[in-house]
């Protein structure tokens, strides 16, 4: 799964991925001896405390390095995260044995679990199934009807129909054609629909008004930046100068934290303290103090200039990373601050209000809000943005998958709501994403980039906007229904009896079906 899964990037793997726990299930129930719910929910938190575990195993140095935790104690908390994370995957498996053993079909059973797990089931790093198909630009386009809980449906549903043409093909079973038969139509129209609809948003984007985007990333890393503060404002003033005598850009993005700095509660103007002789504007990220129910409070914030270097808008950052950004339970006990120095403390934002830009309205995403499509499109709901901005700082991860699975799952909100996403990183991946998911530009991990590319600023409403995660609460109602109730062929047949033998038909002994009441 995890190889499969961004940043390893074999996505092949994500359509044979499930087909081993499926194996396991349906061999168990042809003996007989069906998973029980204990032991149905221990192979899945095995199964699902492995992917994480090899999927996010940069967590440990990350934690080491940022939280001033010893190694065992990130380890520990660490093997916490995976094994928390693993439960999505063991509530899957423990939901499909349970409706397997009801008599409901493998294949529409198990694209409905998962998809009511990835609606239900709250993660520390959201991630979907269906990311690791981000690179595949003919299915991506189905996320705007559904978001990418419907693309995993078409994922799982794959894995299922594989499994049932093996086991006819291998283990000489009777195959129901009818349901690989679906599967194989469901992934041909996807593909169909992926190619009209790439066609209609690049008429769109033609006809659109064009801005240049210029982007900074000026490789500092974190302790880097905090030490030398002058340096990292020095290496974005002298890129973004740079950009203004090559490309003349309408709008410059620096990255999260690109000022290392405090802009104290009502600074007007920052042209003489960090712009310097850039007039063009500037959105880029920082840190605002302010004064709030007669306490200080830090936040991170993206900022968005005037050519003059008038600050016009502000935006706080909503979600933050734990142990990075703050600890938790660091407010309850606050002698945790004293244990990880190197944890800031930052308050959330309140809103999602966008920025102002000429004409426009840019929706700034901080860090991993940008993974996270149920508050993207609360803030585009709420914003009707032009042009989605993420500023972040992967530094914290190092030279490790981490940067590309960001870049990766970033794309799909791109596709979501078929608007440009430009993102400015501070150590990589920077990229210009265009409205139906592909790299305009990107830059590389640890090096000094500066990119630019024309985007068009874009204005309408997706279906999946409208009717959000609408494939999650579906499969959340299949789900609930087969978990709780015997399919109507189970009940057709008591105990001994075979299925040809309730439908007025007989079999031959051996191909009889023996039921037992639970």
């Amino acid at each position: 799964y995890f190889l499969g899964f961004a940043g390893f990037d074999l996505w092949p793997l994500s359509f044979v991925a499930l087909i081993p726990l499926l194996v396991l299930l349906e061999q168990q129930g042809e003996a007989e001896h069906r998973l029980s719910g204990k032991r149905a929910l221990a192979v899945g938190v095995v199964f699902g405390s492995v992917t994480h575990a090899g999927g996010y195993y940069w967590l440990i140095g990350m934690l080491e390095d940022f939280s001033g935790f010893p190694l065992p104690a990130c380890i520990f908390f660490a093997a916490v995260v995976y094994l928390y994370q693993g439960g999505q995957l063991a509530f899957f498996f423990w939901l499909l044995a349970r409706a397997r053993a009801h008599g409901w079909p493998l294949t529409p059973t198990a694209a409905a679990a998962y998809c009511a797990v990835e609606l239900c089931y709250p993660l520390l790093f959201p991630s979907y199934y269906s990311n690791s198909l981000y690179d595949l630009p003919l299915l991506l386009q189905v996320v705007d009807l559904g978001g990418p809980i419907l693309l995993t449906a078409l994922a799982i549903a794959v894995n299922g129909a594989l499994y049932e043409m093996g086991r006819a093909l291998f283990g000489k079973k009777p195959l129901r054609r009818v349901l690989p038969a679906a599967t194989g139509l469901a992934l041909f129209f996807t593909l169909l629909y992926g190619w009209g609809r790439i066609g209609q948003v690049e008429e769109r984007a033609a006809e659109a008004v064009k801005i240049t985007v210029g982007v900074v990333q000026a490789n500092m890393g974190m302790f880097q930046k905090r030490r030398d503060r002058l340096e990292g404002l020095r290496r974005h003033l002298e890129q973004s100068e740079q950009l203004q005598r090559e490309v003349s850009p309408d709008l410059l993005v620096w990255p999260e934290s690109a000022v290392n700095q405090v802009i104290p509660e009502g600074r007007r103007n920052v042209r003489r303290t960090f712009l310097g002789s850039i007039n063009t504007p500037v959105l880029f990220g920082g840190l605002a103090l302010r004064n709030e129910d007669g306490k200080r409070r830090l936040y991170n914030t993206a900022f968005i200039t005037d050519r003059e270097g008038n600050i016009l808008a502000t935006y706080d950052k909503t979600y933050l990373l734990a142990f990075g950004e703050f600890l938790p339970f660091g407010e309850t006990f606050p002698v945790l601050y004293e244990w990880s120095p190197q944890s800031s403390h930052f308050t959330p934002g309140s809103h999602v209000k966008p920025l102002p830009f000429r004409e426009w309205r840019l929706t700034a995403l901080i860090c991993y809000e940008d993974i996270i499509p149920g508050f993207v499109r609360r803030a585009v709901a709420e914003g009707r943005p032009h042009l989605l901005v993420n500023v972040t700082n992967d530094s914290w991860f190092g030279d490790t998958t981490e940067p590309w699975i960001h870049q990766a799952l970033a794309r799909f909100r791109a596709v979501e709501h078929h608007l440009y996403l430009v993102r400015a990183t501070n150590s990589g991946v920077s990229a210009i994403i265009d409205p139906v998911g592909r790299v305009v530009r990107r830059s590389g991990v640890f090096e000094r980039a500066s990119l630019h590319a024309q985007v068009a600023m874009l204005q309408g409403t997706t279906f999946y906007q409208l009717a959000g995660d609408w494939p999650g609460w579906l499969g959340l109602a299949w789900t609930l229904f087969a978990v709780f109730r015997r399919s109507r062929r189970t009940l057709n047949r008591g105990p001994g009896r075979s299925p040809g033998r309730a439908a007025g038909r007989s079999y031959p002994l051996r191909r009889q079906w023996s039921c037992r009441w639970r």
